[in-house]
């Protein structure tokens, strides 16, 4: 598996319309880009620094897991992602040492990224997942 930074955090909002404005107005990011992942029930807006990225998360459904995470925890950081050659090939790497895994294949994310999550349970307490550009 071959990490090369990190792809961007994962924040969990109830609102972007409120979340937004503070990345813009008080930290001096510009939102680049707002899209719905509609098959995971999410509205995303993304913030760039450096090679990293935040993107905030909004559930648009009451059964979206951002939903039910802000309803357990609150708001705030709910993931780690990072970019990664192959999503597959570090599933299967990670998988072989025992770490369980939520996605057992890639999958569609927001701007076209193939995705995968790896279980909390396995990783020390924090969602982490994987992110390949299939553009690259």
């Amino acid at each position: 598996m071959n990490i090369s930074h990190i792809e961007h955090l994962g924040i969990a909002v109830k609102s972007l319309e409120q979340a937004i404005p503070y990345y813009e107005e008080i930290l001096g990011l510009k939102c680049y880009s707002v899209e719905e992942v509609a098959d995971q029930k999410v509205k995303t807006a993304f913030f760039k620094v450096g090679q990293t990225k935040i993107e905030l998360l909004e559930p648009t459904s009451p059964e979206s897991t951002i939903a039910k995470f802000i309803e357990k925890r609150g708001e705030g950081v709910h993931h780690v992602a990072f970019a990664v050659d192959s999503v597959q090939k570090s599933l299967d790497e990670v998988a072989a040492k025992g770490v369980q895994l939520i996605d057992k294949a890639p999958r569609g994310g927001a701007e076209g990224l193939n995705i995968a999550f790896l279980h909390p349970k396995s990783t020390i307490g924090v969602l982490t997942e994987f992110c390949e550009n299939p553009q690259q």
